[in-house]
């Protein structure tokens, strides 16, 4: 059974997340200090709300991970944790993110032109190819709730809209993150966590 790490700084609903992993037979630890996470094969890092919640994966957590990343281990983001993938954020701008993805997040809809937070189900457009997206069928819907977004680069592999195209999965090499939440999506999000669970 592979053993992945949900990393718990205050700002995600564990529980949806621990519920959907063992619903795909991977067992769930939450580590308490950055060196439990040694064991890990895969490391999660979910969240919602406020970039600057991230604050609390301090210096000796990013090295951890950067670690478990080195030696080929996958890493996951879910919605603010897919935002943490990359160098920080318009939210918090004084807060610094893992920045293993190049870019910062920024405000979705900033020209007015929506309704933010972007709250509910929408569908995936993209090429079929990245791992992490393996088996999903073009158009498929997933939940969202999140206010911004990350930048749409090379590692982007799928994208939504909601008055604007943004990136809604993004993949490079064993690092993806994926701006809705596959806990909440149905077969859809459990496919996405299987696909990366199988990356371990």
């Amino acid at each position: 059974m592979t053993m992945i790490a949900l990393i718990d700084y205050g700002a995600g609903n564990l529980t949806s997340v621990k519920k959907a992993l063992a619903a795909i037979g991977a067992e769930v630890f939450t580590p308490r200090r950055p060196e439990d996470i040694a064991p890990a094969q895969g490391v999660i890092v979910p969240g919602v709300g406020h970039f600057g919640a991230t604050n609390s994966l301090d210096q000796r957590w990013m090295d951890a991970i950067l670690e478990r990343i080195g030696e080929g281990r996958p890493l996951l983001g879910i919605c603010l944790g897919m935002q943490w993938l990359f160098e920080g954020s318009d939210e918090a701008p004084d807060c610094r993110g893992l920045g293993v993805l190049g870019g910062r997040c920024y405000r979705l809809g900033a020209a007015g032109t929506v309704k933010v937070p972007h709250v509910g189900w929408n569908s995936l457009t993209f090429q079929p190819g990245a791992s992490i997206v393996d088996g999903i069928t073009p158009g498929a819907q997933v939940y969202f709730t999140h206010s911004y977004v990350v930048p749409i680069t090379s590692d982007t592999v799928a994208m939504s809209n909601h008055g604007e195209a943004f990136a809604a999965v993004v993949q490079h090499g064993q690092v993806a993150g994926v701006q809705f939440h596959p806990e909440k999506s149905g077969d859809v999000g459990l496919r996405v966590l299987r696909n990366f669970v199988a990356l371990t």
